[in-house]
């Protein structure tokens, strides 16, 4: 079945079952698709759509509404149009990677080309998609979307608590845990911070322990999520 820009297409799904419908849940446990499109008929279809699959939906008519609100922290995607009165898509897009937002975005136009879609890709949406767009497209998209944002919220929620639990260390500890994920010794250890290697033996256990660490390993990746040891992130 192909959809396409007007409300008349919803009638082919209200007859038939919806291949991606998710598993009964509470609404608010639901997936979330945000929808941006200045065309009334294409919001109501794609709501009607996405909700009978088992999404929950929050339309906005232009850029400008959708940024009024206070994004919800659930996995959720991003359905995009292009040419919008007001903000383009591709500004909206823009203004999200400069608030560093991760939520994955699909963009849906019937006016892109080459150049605009790659644009858009290069920029990180998760896909471009034209109308009018198969159910089974558009489904497939918003799926992989969804996948992406579980992903990344979970690094987030781990990577928060881990900050939770660095910032539970003393001064003392916390020079010592930076130590220590770097391959030091108890005895290097008391040598370099002038104290003794049970002095050390106590403060590491107190690392380990707030840090809810059972290995050395398990301690060296946390300093590696948390940026600690300046691979592939940031420091805290």
């Amino acid at each position: 079945v192909i959809y396409g820009l007007k409300t008349g297409w919803v009638a082919a799904l209200c007859v038939s079952n919806c291949l991606y419908c998710a598993i009964i849940m509470s609404e608010q446990n639901l997936p979330l698709v945000y929808v941006v499109d200045d065309d009334a008929s294409v919001r109501s279809g794609l709501s009607i759509l996405l909700q009978a699959c088992g999404y929950r939906v929050r339309v906005f008519e232009s850029g400008s509404h959708f940024f009024q609100i206070q994004p919800e922290d659930v996995v959720s995607c991003l359905l995009l149009d292009v040419n919008m009165p007001g903000l383009s898509g591709l500004e909206v897009q823009e203004m999200l990677n400069r608030r560093q937002s991760g939520i994955p975005v699909i963009f849906l136009t019937a006016y892109g080309d080459i150049s605009m879609s790659v644009r858009a890709i290069k920029a990180g949406a998760d896909d471009f998609l034209s109308k009018p767009v198969r159910k089974e497209d558009l489904l497939r998209a918003v799926n992989a979307a969804h996948q992406r944002s579980e992903q990344a919220r979970a690094e987030r929620i781990t990577l928060d608590e881990l900050r939770y639990r660095l910032g539970q260390l003393t001064e003392r500890e916390l020079e010592v845990f930076h130590q220590v994920v770097r391959g030091k010794l108890n005895k290097q250890i008391a040598f370099e911070l002038g104290t003794s290697e049970r002095t050390i033996k106590a403060h590491r256990s107190s690392v380990m322990e707030k840090m809810q660490a059972e290995t050395l390993a398990e301690l060296v990746l946390q300093a590696t999520q948390l940026g600690v040891l300046n691979l592939s992130r940031n420091p805290v």
